[in-house]
């Protein structure tokens, strides 16, 4: 069983820069892929970013490409995802997300089996 909490959102204006954190709990953190997705008002949920179990495997989806960059600390547990240059259009609920064990990256949210509760990011014009 993995528990995941998420923090760091919050209020920025546009060109600003936040960075979201999600702590996971268990032991065996690092034979999980993680993943971000976010929802938007009315959305559906869409990926941004996934990270493999060691960290050297990353994805993004084409609208964050070069202003997210998302990494993981197994030492401490958690997940980052750094966003620069915020857009109003990444106003959303972000939601982190880990695999099945020994699974690897997607940005298919049928392959996350444990969800975090989400964190807000508004971003104002």
């Amino acid at each position: 069983q993995v528990q995941l909490v998420e923090s760091g959102g919050g209020l920025v204006q546009a060109g600003g820069s936040l960075r979201l954190s999600c702590a996971a709990s268990g032991r065996t953190f690092s034979s999980y892929a993680m993943g971000w997705f976010r929802q938007a008002p009315g959305e559906e949920r869409e990926f941004v970013s996934a990270v493999s179990g060691g960290g050297l495997k990353t994805y993004y989806a084409d609208s964050v490409k070069g202003r997210f960059t998302i990494s993981r600390d197994n030492a401490k547990n958690t997940v980052y995802l750094q966003m620069n240059s915020l857009k109003p259009e990444d106003t959303a609920v972000y939601y982190c997300a880990a695999t099945y064990p020994g699974r690897g990256t997607s940005n298919d949210q049928r392959q996350y089996h444990y969800w975090g509760q989400g964190t807000q990011v508004t971003v104002s014009s």
